[in-house]
């Protein structure tokens, strides 16, 4: 295997971004994530993978700071112009055009080979996410989305798919992903997750990326979560968004800077906010 190859392709993709102002940066993006998969499939599961604590007692792998680094390189040399904000070497550069960078979302099931992990990449434009893709090279899936492309997907490299999310009209009628428990809890709004679960369908916690990439499918209706940085969700918002969702942080504000996270399917945003504070 190349250098930058991948078992997830983003050649089939470039169709898709065609007469968009955002085309070029959704494909670097799509590069971007063949080369950080190739990384860090690599690195799963292997015996030698090195393992330490940070300081917020998160862990972190040598596949997360390879993965980082060669996202750095890609884009120090293809947009030398742009800022960069990555979870584990910081931030550097304008914020104008910034590339928000998780290097391996859901570390954890990463390092005890649990396949629900991978590459999160967004552009954002003063702030606000523009460009977002997601790719999980261990579920071999990727997705991607950009500001007037609608989201997609593509699972084993193969054609892509238009992502749509669900149309459940009601919470009692929705499936809910919370993530964390000890999130909700920590951030003192355990008896709102409790109502919001009461209310609902069906909960489950799917955890990290995946259970939004689920949201933007339409399998899933609603996300929440708590202690996210900029680098957790910034990719995830053009993809629900370009899907037909809607997404905010947990007061409601239009922010990714709020250290919580809401995603639904739209239809159900209000509701859920209106219930989570009322």
């Amino acid at each position: 295997m190349s250098a930058d190859a991948s078992p997830v392709s983003s050649a089939s993709a470039d169709p898709l971004a065609a007469g968009n102002a955002l085309a070029d940066d959704l494909r670097l993006a799509l590069r971007i994530a063949d080369a950080a998969d190739t990384i860090s499939l690599e690195r799963f599961r292997s015996n030698d993978l090195d393992v330490s604590t940070k300081p917020d007692r998160s862990f972190v792998t040598d596949a997360d700071l390879a993965v980082e680094r060669r996202i750095r390189e890609i884009l120090t040399e293809e947009r030398p112009e742009d800022g960069i904000l990555g979870e584990e070497y910081g931030t550097a550069g304008s914020t104008a055009r910034q590339w928000i960078i998780d290097p391996i979302d859901g570390t954890a099931n990463y390092l005890r080979g649990v396949p629900i992990w991978g590459t999160l990449i967004s552009l954002a434009v003063d702030g606000v996410p523009v460009v977002g893709v997601v790719s999980s090279p261990a579920l071999e899936k990727r997705w991607w989305a950009a500001d007037g492309s609608g989201a997609w997907s593509s699972l084993r490299g193969g054609a892509p798919e238009q992502l749509k999310v669900s149309r459940v009209q009601k919470l009692a009628d929705a499936s809910v992903s919370f993530q964390s428990v000890t999130q909700w809890d920590d951030a003192g709004y355990l008896d709102q997750l409790v109502a919001l679960t009461r209310a609902s369908w069906r909960d489950r916690a799917y955890g990290d990326m995946w259970a939004y990439m689920l949201l933007a499918e339409g399998l899933v209706d609603a996300v929440g979560e708590f202690d996210v940085k900029e680098y957790d969700v910034a990719a995830l918002v053009p993809i629900v968004r370009e899907a037909g969702g809607a997404t905010s942080a947990i007061d409601g504000t239009d922010r990714i800077d709020r250290r919580s996270f809401l995603a639904t399917n739209g239809a159900l945003h209000e509701e859920i906010l209106g219930l989570l504070h009322g």
